[in-house]
C-alpha cells in the first residue's frame, strides 16, 4: 500500500530537534470508514514523555503513547487496530465510528532509522519525493519504494504564490504557513512588500509574469491574485493558467471576474484555461473582513490540493 497525503512538517522538525534521544514513532498504516487522520500520519514520542503529532485527533493517543514507552523499553514494534467496536471503546476507541491501524516502532537501526529523518528533509528541500517502505511484520523501515510492505511517500511541501501584498495576503499567508505550505508573496510595489508586514514568507518584487515563471508551478502549487490591479494580476493569471498548478484563484466580484475573463480571452487564454480560475476566489462562507476572505480562499486551496485524496 502506498500513501503520501499526510503533513509531516512538525514531526520532522521535532525529530531533528530531538536527535540522538530515544524516540518511538507511530504511523497510521490503514483506515476504514470515517477515520480522523489519513494513512501515513505520524506521531513522534520522546522517551521523557513529550510527543508531537496525532494519529487519531486525540481519541487513542494515550494508548499509543503507552505502547511507545513499551517499545522504548525494549518490546518489539506493535501493530494495533483501534475502532469503535473495541471492548474498551470509550477508552481507546474512535467515537467517530471509524477504524485505524497504527504501527508503533522504535527509532533505531532495526526500526525506523534516525537517518531517514534527515534524508526526508533533504529530499523535500530539493523538491523531490522520498519513499520509505516498512515491513509491518518486523517493524523495519528503509528508503525504498520497491520492497514489499507499507510505503509512505514524503512529498515536497505544498507551495503558494500570492500576487499582491494586501491585507488579505497577510492573513492568507499566515494560514498557509500554519498548514505547512511554503509561501511566496509577489508585488512589484516595494513599499507594500516588506518583511515587517509579511514575516515567515519569501518576498519577490519582480513583475508577476517573471515571478510565476521563476516559481515554476507544479501540481502541488497554488497561485492566488489579490492586488485588484489589472497590470499585476492578469500577467500572473496568464502564467498560472499555462502551468499545472492545482489551484488558481483571483479576488474580485462576479462582475469584475467576467471582465477579467474577457481580457484574458483577448490575450489568447483559452476558455478551458479560464475555467480553471476560481473567481471570485474562495469557498462561500459569506466572508466580509480580510481574515474571513483569507479563510475562504485557504479553504478553496486546501480543497483543490486534497481533490482525489482519501
Amino acid at each position: 500500500m502506498k500513501t503520501g497525503s499526510a503533513n509531516h512538517d512538525r514531526i520532522l522538525a521535532a525529530a531533528l530537534d530531538w536527535a540522538d534521544a530515544p524516540m518511538a514513532i507511530a504511523t497510521v498504516v490503514e483506515t476504514w470508514k470515517s477515520a480522523p487522520c489519513p494513512v501515513g500520519t505520524h506521531m513522534l514520542a520522546h522517551a521523557d514523555g513529550r510527543f508531537v503529532g496525532s494519529v487519531s485527533g486525540g481519541c487513542v493517543e494515550a494508548d499509543v503513547l503507552e505502547r511507545a514507552q513499551m517499545v522504548l523499553a525494549g518490546a518489539p514494534s506493535v501493530l494495533r487496530r483501534y475502532g469503535v467496536a473495541d471492548d474498551a471503546a470509550w477508552e481507546v476507541g474512535l467515537p467517530c465510528g471509524g477504524d485505524i491501524q497504527v504501527l508503533v516502532q522504535r527509532v533505531s537501526v532495526d526500526g525506523f532509522p534516525e537517518s531517514l529523518f534527515g534524508d526526508i528533509v533533504a529530499a523535500r528541500n530539493a523538491g523531490t519525493t522520498l519513499s520509505v517502505t516498512t515491513d509491518l511484520a518486523t517493524g523495519r523501515s528503509a528508503a525504498s519504494s520497491d520492497a514489499q510492505g507499507f510505503v509512505n511517500i514524503y512529498y515536497p511541501p505544498r507551495r503558494l504564490l500570492i500576487i499582491g501584498a494586501v491585507e488579505i495576503a497577510a492573513a492568507l499567508s499566515a494560514i498557509a504557513v500554519s498548514q505547512g505550505i511554503d509561501v511566496t508573496l509577489c508585488d512589484p510595489r516595494g513599499r507594500f512588500l516588506t518583511a515587517d508586514r509579511f514575516p515567515n514568507v519569501r518576498l519577490d518584487d519582480r513583475w508577476p509574469d517573471e515571478a510565476v515563471k521563476a516559481f515554476a508551478p507544479d501540481s502541488r502549487s497554488a497561485i492566488v491574485t489579490l492586488s485588484h490591479d489589472v497590470k499585476i494580476d492578469d500577467p500572473a493569471l496568464i502564467g498560472a493558467l499555462a502551468s499545472p498548478a492545482a489551484y488558481v484563484a483571483a479576488l474580485g466580484s462576479v462582475r469584475s471576474h467576467q471582465a477579467r475573463l474577457v481580457r484574458l480571452s483577448a490575450a489568447g487564454v483559452s476558455a478551458e484555461q479560464c475555467a480553471r480560475i476560481e473567481g471570485p476566489a474562495g469557498v462561500a462562507i459569506n466572508a466580509i473582513s480580510a481574515p474571513e476572505i483569507a479563510l475562504s480562499i485557504a479553504g478553496g486551496m486546501i480543497r483543490a490540493f486534497n481533490q482525489g485524496l482519501r
